[in-house]
């Protein structure tokens, strides 16, 4: 964990993934994350696998550096206390539907009138001006809606689902820009905002990037695709003992690689030097690549790439990298004791700030764990912290 947020008070009530890798990427920096549950506790702590009802391991991975607070929201009393916190925070996040955060009395309007400084930010499944702003929404609807599932069609013309929750990760990176965006905007104006990050415009707008390709002309200048990576030579290659990933992508790059399987005339091409010629031909290219990589194994080919400083890696499996000599040098996976769930091996945080200490990680809480601490913070006396759990407003840890 660093500091660079330290002091910034986030008060978070998200659930799944989404909301929560984003809050986990804030407290990595240093803010003080707050993770509000309900009674129940947020329904992705029984994804497995687990060591124990609560603590699975995706949950584990995506709620560190938080403390937990359990409050029954349905209630009066609750929705109260909720205000009262509202008052000591600088951002409020979930990502509801509308029309729950009306209920539980958490709109923006209502939020801004407690603490004008607040930022508030919500992630939806689809943004509040379109007909679809109530309809649930999850990884799986995300990636059929938003052309994911159809870019990644399989030999018989079937969409498929990528094989990791990609839309909820993607959204979430929005999510976490957009509040500290939010912070930054408060700090020279005094205002706090309503910052909203849809997952279904979120999703798209990262996927249109390069796919939008000739559509992004009137009148269109070619189709929805970007060409270079629906080439069918581009793949991972098979060498004479396994698989690799390479991407020559200069001109100096295909240069290098076509003088170096012998192909010297074709480097000699003038559009093999052009970038816009070389981008209308690339499948020549690429299938110049697959005829030749078969012949020499993994680690030759990579000697070799390296060597001429074309861009390459082994095709790894998740197991294999655990053995990585990069992830193994710069302490990838850490070995930690967990209070409750015992010996983990997690992944620690991806980012390197060089001139700050890191302080250790806080891990993922029990279920309503800091409950009284994150009170007495926000200003609670210790007779309405007992009035609260002995009304069973505020729960307990198990």
């Amino acid at each position: 964990m660093f500091d660079l947020l330290r002091g910034v008070r986030i008060l978070d009530l998200t659930t799944i993934v989404l909301g929560p890798y984003a809050t986990q990427i804030l407290g990595d920096f240093g803010a003080d994350v707050v993770k509000i549950e309900s009674p129940n506790g947020d329904l992705f702590r029984a994804a497995r696998p687990g060591r124990s009802d609560t603590m699975g391991a995706a949950y584990l991975n995506c709620n560190r550096n938080k403390r937990s607070l359990v409050i029954d929201l349905k209630s009066d009393k609750g929705k109260t206390l909720l205000a009262e916190m509202i008052k000591g925070a600088d951002v409020l996040v979930h990502n509801m539907r509308g029309k729950a955060a009306d209920k539980l009395g958490i709109n923006f309007e209502r939020v801004h009138e407690i603490n004008p400084r607040l930022v508030y930010c919500t992630a939806p499944g689809f943004g509040s001006d379109g007909p679809y702003a109530d309809d649930p929404a999850y990884d799986d609807v995300i990636q059929a809606a938003s052309g994911l599932a159809a870019l990644n069609t399989n030999d018989a013309g079937e969409p498929r689902f990528i094989t990791s929750i990609l839309c909820d990760k993607v959204s979430a990176l929005h999510f976490a820009l957009a509040v500290l965006a939010g912070l930054q905007g408060r700090d020279r104006t005094g205002e706090g905002s309503y910052i909203e990050t849809p997952m279904f415009e979120s999703v798209v707008h990262f996927l249109l990037l390069e796919q939008m390709a000739g559509r992004l002309f009137e009148p269109a200048e070619g189709d929805l695709i970007y060409s270079r990576l629906s080439s069918p030579y581009r793949k991972p290659y098979r060498t004479r003992d396994g698989f690799i990933g390479l991407l020559p992508y200069t001109s100096k790059h295909w240069i290098k690689f076509l003088k170096f399987i012998g192909q010297d005339e074709l480097a000699g091409q003038e559009w093999v030097s052009n970038a816009t010629s070389r981008s209308e031909r690339i499948n020549e290219l690429y299938q110049a690549v697959s005829k030749t990589i078969p012949s020499k194994t993994t680690k030759e080919w990579i000697a070799i790439f390296r060597e001429l400083d074309i861009p390459c890696a082994p095709v790894n499996s998740f197991a294999d990298l655990f053995d990585d000599p990069h992830l193994n040098a710069v302490g990838f996976f850490e070995n930690i004791e967990h209070p409750t769930e015992g010996k983990l091996v997690v992944p620690k945080s991806p980012f390197n700030v060089k001139n700050c200490k890191p302080e250790k990680d806080r891990p993922a809480p029990g279920l309503g764990e800091h409950g009284a601490d994150v009170l007495a913070d926000y200003g609670i006396s210790q007779d309405q912290i007992d009035e609260l759990f002995r009304d069973g407003v505020v729960k307990p840890a198990p």
